[in-house]
């Protein structure tokens, strides 16, 4: 009979090209070619209903054979595939686990984190507690509880970052809020002061901002620590050493200092603290500019007026205040030329400290 001759050769050449499948994708067409809607062993079944009554149970009979051996060659030829593939995925994802492990780097802290540490540990040694202050402030504990007049340089939105409030519409040229970002963590002398009377014995390390151009000296963003003493009968005297403890901690014993007269708003007497060269020793070099010196930090007695916004009694109590950059002081210690080094991220520089 024709259709059964049609049945067993397509049959026939189904079963070659299953065994011939290398992957499953192969095999699937090959299924699909045979048994699918339209397929050719679908298509010779579609012929059953123009054959007789006499005929049509011996046809069925083999494609029913047909169908069944065919579907079991590709389920077997499958299973074959599937774990071949899975050998092979196998064998490309195996780990020689003689090999030696890659060397992970111990994690450690930034330096900028690091000499704040340190510095928090100096005070904390000497009495102070740690304070904080919102980096969000108001200019009324920024400038004007510290003596800045409304007329200062500092208030000028060329000078500092000014914030929209809520709701308000957006900052003129030239125009300021009252909010705006810290230009020095000193704002927070004066929060504790409102809340603690004296004898206060504190220092506020933390970020501040300013509207300074990223160069060699000058961030728009770095970290201070400012230091607060309030307490009868301080002396300018207990300033100086203070601060001699604390750049002999920083830098060593045989480092001098020196103190300049400056001016700043929120103390009166005021100076600048210099620390004696490291690279020549007080004799001159290029990185002191011939000087012998490299200026630290400033510092001075509480001024009077400051001491009225937060009613303390100025003529019961003394009060001394310094603040220092921390990235100037590991640029000091290190003898790292550009404070940029500090903050772009350069593992190359960062694994040396």
């Amino acid at each position: 009979m024709a259709l059964i001759d049609d049945l067993r050769s397509i049959e026939e050449r189904a079963l070659a090209e299953i065994s011939a499948a290398c992957e499953l994708e192969a095999l699937d067409a090959v299924r699909v070619g045979v048994l699918g809607k339209k397929g050719s062993l679908t298509a010779v079944l579609r012929g059953l209903g123009s054959l007789s009554a006499h005929e049509r149970p011996a046809v069925g009979k083999v494609s029913n054979e047909v169908r069944a051996t065919l579907e079991s060659a590709i389920t077997a030829r499958k299973e074959t595939l599937s774990a071949s593939a899975l050998a092979d995925r196998i064998s490309a994802e195996a780990v020689d686990v003689t090999l030696p492990g890659r060397k992970r780097l111990p994690g450690r802290a930034h330096l900028i984190s690091q000499i704040t540490a340190e510095i928090i540990d100096i005070f904390v040694g000497l009495g102070y507690r740690v304070a904080e202050g919102p980096e969000v402030e108001r200019s009324y504990y920024n400038f004007t509880a510290l003596n800045h007049p409304l007329t200062h340089p500092a208030r000028a939105a060329t000078d500092t970052f000014y914030v929209m409030e809520p709701g308000s519409g957006p900052i003129e040229p030239g125009a300021t809020t009252d909010v705006l970002l810290r230009t020095h963590t000193s704002p927070v002398q004066i929060r504790v002061m409102e809340k603690h009377k004296p004898p206060v014995y504190v220092i506020a390390p933390g970020r501040v901002y300013r509207r300074d151009i990223a160069d060699p000296s000058h961030l728009p963003q770095f970290h201070q620590i400012e230091g607060l003493a309030v307490d009868a009968g301080l002396t300018f005297g207990d300033l100086k050493g203070t601060l001699d403890h604390l750049c002999h901690e920083l830098f060593g014993r045989d480092r001098k200092t020196r103190f300049r007269p400056h001016f700043f708003p929120f103390t009166e007497p005021s100076a600048e603290v210099d620390v004696s060269c490291g690279i020549c020793e007080g004799s001159g070099c290029r990185f002191c500019q011939n000087t012998g010196w490299l200026e630290i930090l400033g510092c001075g007695m509480v001024d009077p007026n400051v001491f009225g916004h937060v009613d303390i009694d100025s003529e019961k109590y003394v009060g001394f205040a310094f603040g220092l950059g921390v990235e100037r002081i590991a640029a000091l210690r290190y003898d790292i030329p550009d404070l940029r080094m500090l903050v772009e991220g350069d593992m190359r520089f960062l694994r040396q400290f």
